[in-house]
């Protein structure tokens, strides 16, 4: 007699809200072996986690990254995460556990009009602005932001010090060093903070299972 195959894994997502406008899920599993970031439903038709997300009703999701084992999103609706995290959730758990041979998040093809920028390249620029730049202006508050990668043009970035827990740490990450990079590297189509923000010094928020 054949013995069954195991069952599954269970699929455990953690939501870590940033602020009422963007929270990080962290899933139990690889999602994606690199960085996809999808700005509307419209260029996530090719990804059945992004698109689920997308079509959350009520949500008003406005950016979808996928990055390792991370899903982070954005929402312009006033709706507090308590209340669409458990549909995020959801919808992340659905799209990995579907099967069938599609990827849920597919690489990302570019068009032919689109220039060929090398990731290695950016990173060496990347580096160097964050040394003569970046963590002289997050130094002056006791913090500092290593890089940790660039793929697919998006930077992966790790608060450290005073930034690790920090309330304004999304303010720095997205008012001072994604305008910096955008002003002085404009290949670079955006960043993504990998911090594990709750381990921090003074935790701005507490993890919740979804």
């Amino acid at each position: 007699m054949a013995t069954p195959p195991p069952p599954p894994a269970e699929i455990r997502i953690t939501a870590e809200p940033i602020d009422n406008e963007r929270c990080k899920f962290v899933v139990s599993q690889p999602v994606y072996a690199g960085v996809r970031r999808f700005e509307s439903a419209e260029q996530a038709v090719d990804s059945p986690l992004a698109a689920a997300i997308f079509a959350i009703p009520g949500a008003g999701v406005t950016e979808v990254v996928v990055s390792s084992n991370m899903v982070t999103v954005s929402k312009r609706s006033p709706t507090p995460w308590t209340a669409i995290g458990r549909s995020v959730g959801a919808a992340i758990r659905s799209a990995l556990a579907a099967g069938g041979g599609a990827p849920a998040v597919p690489a990302k093809t570019r068009t032919a009009d689109e220039p060929d920028v090398d990731d290695d390249v950016l990173y060496e620029k990347v580096s160097q602005l964050f040394e003569e730049r970046v963590n002289p202006m997050v130094a002056r508050h006791g913090g500092r932001v290593e890089l940790i990668d660039v793929q697919d043009r998006v930077v992966m970035v790790r608060m450290g010090g005073g930034c690790q827990g920090c309330g304004m740490a999304d303010v720095t990450l997205r008012q001072g060093i994604e305008a910096m990079l955008h002003e002085h590297i404009p290949a670079v189509e955006g960043i993504v903070d990998v911090t594990d923000h709750s381990a921090g010094s003074n935790p701005y928020f507490s993890a919740a299972k979804k």
